[in-house]
């Protein structure tokens, strides 16, 4: 399935350019949904759209480093290498999320959202690669970031849906694999071994979630930690190893 950049970092630097206010609010619902009232027309679901001053600040950084251009160049290598054509297909916009300041926004259940719940993109022909205002950004993290988010789109396609941690890693695997700058991650890899033996055919959320974030992002949730001490410890789990 091919895809096509659709252009979203002026609009919203135009947004958060006005004050924070009802006026703003009304503008981010009508880029939203335009005038259909029960559906996304734009996916900016994950724009705060009271957010504040240093958001803006960050989507000035991706238009300095021309990260839409980026994100066209590769696009248009994913489509060489999968043999789709830019006319038609998934529309490929960037997303930002607040993690800094943005009180309903929490990093670890909206990254997992991101990567697994993809149904309401997916079904309206959507991909957007999420990136984080506490990041620094670079053009590779920028290049990087939208192979992956295209990659999880396919798999979603052509791949079961993620229900078991078996599955969750698969696609990550299969994300990692195609991210051809991707590099293994220092972990404690027997332990993350020994756990996803014995729970791979597991579905439930709170120890997929577990594996995935680790002990840390449990505990700041109220969720059940099981001994996962490494941060994104699924993530790095994922990563091509060589011997």
């Amino acid at each position: 399935m091919p895809f096509l950049l659709s252009p979203l970092l002026d609009t919203m630097i135009g947004l958060y350019g006005k004050p924070r206010s009802m006026e703003r609010f009304h503008e981010y619902l009508k880029i939203l949904q335009g005038n259909s009232k029960d559906d996304m027309l734009v996916p900016v679901g994950n724009f705060n759209p009271m957010g504040k001053e240093h958001v803006l600040q960050k989507l000035e950084e991706l238009k300095k480093l021309d990260a839409e251009k980026l994100m066209n160049d590769a696009i248009a290598e994913i489509n060489s290498e999968t043999g789709g054509q830019p006319s038609s297909g998934f529309r490929v916009s960037i997303a930002v999320a607040d993690d800094l300041h943005g009180a309903w926004t929490n990093r670890y259940t909206t990254d997992y959202d991101s990567k697994f719940r993809l149904n309401a993109l997916v079904t309206r022909n959507f991909c957007t690669p999420l990136f984080w205002t506490s990041e620094a950004f670079s053009g590779e993290l920028i290049r990087s970031r939208t192979r992956e988010y295209c990659y999880r789109t396919l798999h979603w396609l052509t791949a079961p849906k993620p229900e078991t941690l078996a599955e969750h890693i698969a696609q990550e695997k299969f994300v990692a694999g195609k991210n051809v700058k991707g590099e293994a991650q220092e972990c404690d890899i027997e332990a993350l071994e020994l756990f996803y033996k014995e729970h791979k055919d597991s579905d439930r959320y709170d120890i997929i979630f577990n594996f995935l974030y680790g002990d840390k992002a449990c505990g700041e949730l109220g969720f059940p930690a099981y001994g996962i001490s490494d941060a994104f410890a699924g993530y790095k789990y994922a990563k091509p190893r060589h011997s």
